[in-house]
């Protein structure tokens, strides 16, 4: 038994919901984007469709809040002949991995 095919006309029109971020998700977004205070209130002020003065408190509470990170500093006991050894941990970030997919595997015979 054959199915019959269904055209885009038969179908119901595509229904999209759209939200705006949340103030949290938007500070962290602009200060993902900026280091300049000013820049990541406009791009949060942008994301959220709200103008620049009503968002501009949360982004500097939320500067306050963020500190930077410093690498931990880890010492290890010391024996009477030699000074304690630092070992200093830094994270690093992976470079992003693309994979190419193909419509169909290659013909190992060509």
């Amino acid at each position: 038994m054959k199915k019959t095919q269904k055209s885009f006309a038969d179908l119901p029109p595509i229904r999209v919901r759209r939200e705006p971020p949340t103030v949290n998700e938007a500070v962290a977004a602009a200060q993902d984007l900026a280091d300049d205070v000013e820049q990541q209130v406009e791009i949060a002020a942008g994301l959220m469709g709200l103008p620049a003065d009503e968002v501009r408190p949360h982004v500097l509470a939320a500067k306050k809040a963020k500190p930077e990170r410093v690498p931990e500093r880890i010492l290890t006991h010391a024996s009477p002949s030699r000074a304690p050894r630092t070992v200093v941990v830094e994270r690093r970030t992976r470079p992003t991995v693309v994979i190419e997919r193909r419509s169909r595997p290659l013909d190992p015979r060509r």
